[in-house]
């Protein structure tokens, strides 16, 4: 099984940084809790990451989309904000959420193939009582994700959107 590593080394100047604005955004909700996401899905989009950012607004975040479900692994070798990290499974289940200290070369790694991962301020999801107990699956309907909150499928089921433009650009 192929290992992926991604990278996010801040360079010494901002000349290669993504400025926010020039990313584009979603909407997402988990349970009752909105965030807004940039969406990353190619491998630069996804190399450079949220480096040389010194804040996130609350609420806000990085979604990452891969091609296909893989272990992966997050370091935060140049990134200054703190962070959590929720990796999800290609059967929307969060596999696991990983906190990361700003400029450590300590790798973070899924703890089973992941497809997406989201990155929010450190805390975000603990605040919120959001852990791998949650569950999404993909809905045929919208095209989008939907999340069910601890397994129960019978219990009101908060959406998360990924539009189609980001998962066109992966193939799917």
């Amino acid at each position: 099984m192929m290992r992926t590593l991604f990278t996010f080394v801040a360079a010494a100047g901002f000349a290669h940084a993504t400025a926010a604005a020039d990313l584009p955004t979603a909407t997402l909700t988990i349970g009752t809790h909105k965030l807004v996401a940039e969406v990353v899905n190619t491998p630069e989009l996804r190399a450079q990451g949220l480096m040389n950012r010194f804040s996130l607004k609350p609420d806000h975040g990085m979604l990452f989309i891969f091609e296909r479900p893989e272990p992966l692994g997050f370091w935060m070798k140049n990134t200054f904000i703190p962070l959590s990290i929720a990796f999800i499974g290609a059967d929307g289940r969060i596999v696991n959420i990983e906190d990361m200290k700003p400029q450590s070369e300590a790798t973070h790694w899924s703890k089973g193939p992941a497809l997406y991962a989201l990155e929010m301020k450190k805390g975000w999801f603990a605040e919120r009582g959001i852990g791998p107990q949650h569950r999404r699956r993909h809905d045929t309907e919208s095209g989008g994700l939907a999340e069910h909150v601890g397994g129960d499928f019978t219990a009101v089921q908060p959406r998360l959107e990924v539009p189609q433009w980001a998962l066109a650009a992966t193939g799917f």
